[in-house]
């Protein structure tokens, strides 16, 4: 009697045929899927990379920027330091001026061109 339960129950080749192409077409999507989030993971992590890559440089930049601007101060001061008269310190002061907007000027422009750059370059696609 169990052996007539069994035979009611067996599924017809039909059927199991159809159900393993299911399947098939089910693993196929889902390895489909699996390596089209592979490579977007891929893609995200070499943006990340050309993002820190931009930051870096910002950096690099800011940091040398500061130098740059603390060197000009310095010398600024020492040259107050000598200074012989009112006339002197005006000179020096107006001379001073004139130099660090030209120079923050320059750096604002550098500093927007590599940001510029960084943007475009995170958001380019990765082949």
């Amino acid at each position: 009697m169990e052996r007539d339960m069994t035979d009611q129950f067996e599924i017809p080749k039909e059927m199991r045929a159809m159900a393993e192409a299911s399947f098939d077409q089910a693993k196929q999507a889902f390895e489909k899927f699996l390596a089209s989030a592979q490579s977007t993971a891929s893609s995200i992590e070499n943006r990340g990379e050309t993002v820190r890559a931009g930051a870096k440089d910002v950096s690099t930049k800011a940091i040398a920027y500061a130098e740059k601007n603390v060197a000009a101060s310095l010398d600024y001061a020492q040259q107050l330091l000598h200074a012989k008269d009112l006339g002197d310190v005006m000179r020096l002061h107006s001379e001073y001026v004139q130099s660090q907007m030209k120079s923050l000027a320059e750096q604002a422009s550098e500093m927007g061109q590599i940001m510029s750059r960084a943007a475009m370059d995170a958001a380019k696609p990765k082949s």
